[in-house]
This record gives structure tokens, sequence and C-alpha cells, in this order.
């Protein structure tokens, strides 16, 4: 795969059975941003550190983000950064919002719901106890996403079953594809 990526875990980070974890030992190229508190994180921090990585990047990248992660890019997106990313492959969103979100939602709460300004990809599944399905399909049209629903697949992670994930780096390449970006 030729796109320019920069991963970003969700809440507890992404272990070595994650599809992330998978992808990143890949495809080494790739870089993973990292945060001082996977366990209870600060959304001032996260989007902070995030802009640091991006402008680590030798070019404008391609976020892969995971539940937690996806708000991480919604936050970052309202934050006024003037760094450019080429797009967001946005992977299980997590509702931080709903009363069965595991931890406190250290101000991930509210979500931003204004249209992304880079191209972006909803992948969700129907299933997943983090996100109903009526919310993905809310934060995707909010975001100005393109939506994927990939069936019942819980919240596509190492637990349930996303090892590799080869259908998952298949629509990551057709993203790629689409907004036309390729590794600097």
């Amino acid at each position: 795969m030729k796109c320019d990526v920069l991963i970003l875990a969700g809440l507890w980070n992404s272990g070595p059975d994650h599809w992330q974890s998978h992808w990143q030992g890949r495809y080494p190229k790739w870089t993973k941003a990292e945060h001082r508190d996977w366990n209870c994180p600060d959304r001032d921090e996260w989007v902070a550190e995030l802009d640091a990585a991006i402008a680590a990047c030798k070019g404008a990248p391609i976020l892969v983000a995971h539940s937690l992660g996806c708000m991480l890019v919604a936050h970052w997106a309202a934050s006024g950064s003037p760094l450019k990313i080429a797009g967001a492959f946005l992977v299980a969103p997590s509702d931080v919002e709903a009363p069965s979100y595991p931890v406190p939602v250290n101000g991930f709460a509210p979500i931003p719901l204004a249209p992304l300004p880079f191209p972006s990809m909803v992948v969700a599944s129907t299933d997943d106890p983090y996100v109903s399905n009526a919310r993905a399909d809310a934060f995707a049209a909010s975001w100005g996403s393109r939506l994927v629903k990939i069936g019942d697949a819980g919240h596509v992670n190492g637990d349930s079953g996303h090892g590799a994930w080869p259908e998952g780096e298949r629509l990551l390449q057709e993203f790629c594809d689409e907004i036309g970006h390729e590794q600097r």
C-alpha cells in the first residue's frame, strides 16, 4: 500500500492482536501517534499530541483512527490547527455521549458534528457496543464522511476477531485511491 499513514489508536491503545498493530507491522513506514495516558485520555492533551505527530510527518498523512481516536480526529479538526492532512479513515467511532461509555469522557463530549475539512470515510459495525447504528450514521452524515457498514463486526478490534482485517485494508486502499493520496 502506498498511503502515508498516521495511526490513531483508541481508548486503552491497540494491543498486539488489533488490526492497527498488524498493519503497522506490515507497513513499517507508517507511524503511530503516541499518547501519555491511554486509560484516561484528556482531550486537550491528546489533540496537542496529535497536532505534534502530524507536524512530524513528511507530508499530509491519512489518519487511520479507531474508536475514541475517531473522536480525537473530530476534535483536532475543530481545534483550528493550520496543519493539513490528506484524509481520515475512521473505524468504529465511539459515542462518548452514550451512558454506556466505559470511562469519564475528559472533554471529549460534546462531540463536534461540523463537516470535516478533509475527505473521510466512516467504517461502522451494525452491532458495535460503543455506538448505535443511528449515531454512527449521524456522525458520518454530520462530518460529510462516506459511510461503509460492514455488518455485525462488534467493535472492529482484536476482541471481535479483526486481527489482520484484510477487508479493512482493502477499504483503506480504496479510500487512498479515491482521494489520490500516495506516499511521498
